[in-house]
């Protein structure tokens, strides 16, 4: 009789070939079904594990074909940088073969994948950049009309660029969606034959035959044209074909009378291809699915089994008009957002390449004690999250008197609606990390785009810190935000507070005033509260004073927490009209101002509890002086406890383990600064 684990296995390998992800996208509850699915290609994996593979209990790994599938892509700028990922995800999420992902970028793309896939630490894939800037010159002198720019008419030029010992190559757009794994896909160069050395899919609109519109001309193609989202590539022959020359000959004739290009690359390709048929190998057409105006895409496919890939090839991308638009948008929108993390599964029996940054981590997690009762504490401190720098359009150039200062701040969803207020009290750059999920991320970037005040502000660069554990990363948080800034200076706040208005030019004045460029000084700025959820918000320090006096207004945490602002001395702020010195005492955590090389925050604080007094610690130990502006105040807006605090009142373990925590900074603080850090044992035991 067979056994259970062997009745498992036959049902997961049927129903993974025949359930794939097709059948369920329209269903409400997708995610989770794409969950299912992705357990069961792994149950599928674990019986077809040869028998002389011993189980090791660790986590379950797909199958590996040893062969790499390359793949070129070209992007460029912030919101391909951001659409590619939904691709990636597709197809990693199918793939069972080793990854090498060639991308054409340009200086924006580049710094924000290389720290996506950096964080992202996916086994068995390999990450090569090419400077799309550098190749411009190869294409700039074609007058291209399609949407995107230069950047669309690269691919003319990837037998140039990439490895002159690379052979074959699968080319993507980032419009693209996988619905099946893309070593099927890679399968069919084995079917090229002859001089065949372009796998394309022909174009699914009537565009080339030229009866769209009265007067329309389209560029040479043969018949209905062929499509270029997807190309298959046979490198080493189109070299020795002298590729180079070909296209440039044909695109130079065909301009003398079309002038321009109207869909980049494509119209050249095809113009080549009705030249010379012989070049081209056929691929069905539920190899590249287009989803554009006026397509005939439904002609490729009976029922959704049949689908391999989607194209989104219109300018109105998700809102484009098609018979099955709620089908694909719904199997697009799973993919966006996927839990990304779920991706970093190893594959079954694939050799990775060595990671240096994956074995030092992996021997620092060894080094952790696992019976250590704040062993996840300890954990998190080392946990690479996932990040995705600039996620919304980011551009400004720093005032050039070196006076210019940056917002810096961290929120997670439930603070999101403190954004536009801040945007209107603070004109000047921001720099703000958030701690989302992936389902999380398309939420805010919905909510960014159907603001009117965020869309009307380009200096404010948004970057995602994605979930994982069951900490909150703080001070990990501030130290991304921190480091991706253009300012010489930086303003060290929480999303809780909203800076008096003309904060911006005030601290860009007291920069030059307190000669901060050659000091080491930190410019408080005076925190205050607000119990009321609407304030009438004070237009200067008389007006402040005055809702002091009355009650409206608070210093920041008077009630609960004295200790931490009493430094700043209140009472002389009152009344002073000059900048004046004052002393780091124990709990110290002031809002401040500083140069952009000042230390990071320490990781070792998640959560609730001591983050700040850390790192204010550590600027005094550096022997920063605190200087408090008599002109500047800030206020906290009234919100509910979070899930930390929350944690911090009620888990006797969690506030054991911050001062475990505590103690081993200090003494870390004493081993680095000496004698001089004994103030600080000294302080906290008088406190």
């Amino acid at each position: 009789m067979p056994s259970t684990c062997h009745l498992l296995c036959k049902y997961a390998s049927v129903t993974s070939q025949t359930l794939g992800i097709y059948d369920y996208v329209s269903r409400q509850n997708s995610s989770f079904v794409l969950s299912v699915v992705g357990f069961l290609w792994k149950m599928r994996a674990v019986c077809e594990k040869p028998a002389n593979q011993a189980s090791n209990g660790s986590q379950m790994r797909l199958p590996c074909s040893f062969t790499t599938i390359h793949v070129a892509i070209v992007c460029a700028g912030y919101n391909a940088s951001r659409d590619v990922v939904t691709l990636v995800k597709s197809v990693l999420f199918h793939r069972r073969n080793p990854l090498h992902f060639h991308l054409i970028a340009d200086a924006i793309a580049k710094q924000i994948l290389a720290t996506l896939f950096q964080t992202w630490m996916v086994p068995a894939v390999r990450i090569d950049f090419y400077d799309a800037d550098e190749l411009k010159s190869e294409v700039s002198w074609i007058p291209n009309k399609h949407y995107s720019g230069i950047y669309g008419l690269m691919k003319l030029v990837l037998t140039k660029t990439l490895p002159s010992n690379l052979e074959r190559v699968i080319v993507l757009d980032t419009d693209i969606t996988f619905a099946t794994d893309i070593a099927e896909l890679w399968a069919v160069f084995h079917k090229f034959k002859g001089q065949q050395v372009l796998g394309l899919v022909e174009n699914q609109s009537d565009w080339y035959l030229g009866n769209l519109w009265k007067n329309h001309r389209p560029w040479p193609a043969l018949g209905r044209g062929y499509n270029t989202g997807v190309i298959l590539l046979l490198l080493d022959k189109l070299r020795k074909m002298k590729w180079e020359q070909m296209w440039r000959l044909t695109a130079e004739r065909e301009l003398m009378s079309m002038l321009s290009t109207s869909l980049a690359d494509q119209d050249i390709f095809n113009a080549v291809i009705k030249q010379n048929p012989f070049l081209v190998y056929q691929l069905p057409c539920f190899w590249n699915v287009q989803l554009s105006d006026h397509t005939r895409s439904e002609q490729c496919y009976r029922d959704v089994s049949d689908l391999k890939v989607i194209h989104w090839n219109s300018p109105k991308k998700l809102r484009v008009k098609n018979k099955h638009v709620e089908f694909f948008r719904n199997l697009y929108l799973t993919f966006l957002e996927y839990d990304g993390n779920l991706l970093r599964r190893e594959l079954f029996g694939c050799p990775s390449e060595a990671d240096v940054n994956s074995e030092n981590l992996q021997k620092q997690l060894s080094e952790l004690d696992e019976d250590d009762l704040c062993y996840e504490f300890r954990r998190e401190r080392f946990t690479v999250h996932r990040t995705h720098l600039y996620f919304l359009h980011y551009e400004y150039e720093p005032a050039s008197d070196n006076t210019d200062v940056t917002l810096v701040a961290q929120l997670s969803m439930d603070r999101l609606q403190m954004l536009e207020a801040i945007c209107k009290h603070w004109e000047g750059p921001i720099s703000l990390a958030l701690y989302l999920s992936d389902a999380e991320a398309q939420q805010f970037l919905r909510y960014a785009q159907g603001s009117e005040v965020l869309m009307s502000r380009h200096n404010v660069g948004y970057h995602i810190v994605y979930k994982e554990g069951q900490f909150y990363p703080v001070n990990l948080l501030r130290n991304v935000a921190m480091k991706h800034i253009s300012t010489p200076y930086m303003f060290l706040s929480d999303i809780d507070f909203l800076p008096m208005y003309g904060l911006y030019e005030y601290l860009r004045k007291s920069v030059i005033q307190l000669d901060l460029a050659n000091t080491k000084k930190a410019l408080i700025v005076p925190a205050f509260e607000t119990l009321r959820y609407r304030l009438s918000f004070p237009k200067s320090k008389a007006e402040l004073l005055s809702m002091l006096d009355m009650g409206t207004l608070f210093t920041f945490r008077y009630h609960v927490w004295t200790k931490g602002h009493a430094p700043t001395n209140f009472a002389k702020w009152r009344t002073a009209t000059t900048p004046y010195r004052v002393e780091w005492e124990a709990d110290f955590e002031p809002y401040v101002v500083v140069r952009k090389d000042c230390p990071e925050y320490d990781r070792r604080f998640v959560g609730f509890g001591w983050n700040k007094v850390a790192h204010i610690m550590e600027l005094d130990a550096q022997e920063y002086e605190f200087t408090v502006l008599p002109n500047a105040y800030m206020i906290h807006m009234p919100h509910a406890p979070s899930f930390d605090i929350t944690k911090f009142r009620s888990n006797k373990q969690y506030r054991i383990c911050l001062k475990t925590l505590k103690e081993e900074f200090q003494q870390d603080m004493s081993r680095h600064y000496g004698f001089a850090a004994l103030k600080y044992l000294t302080a906290e035991n008088n406190s």
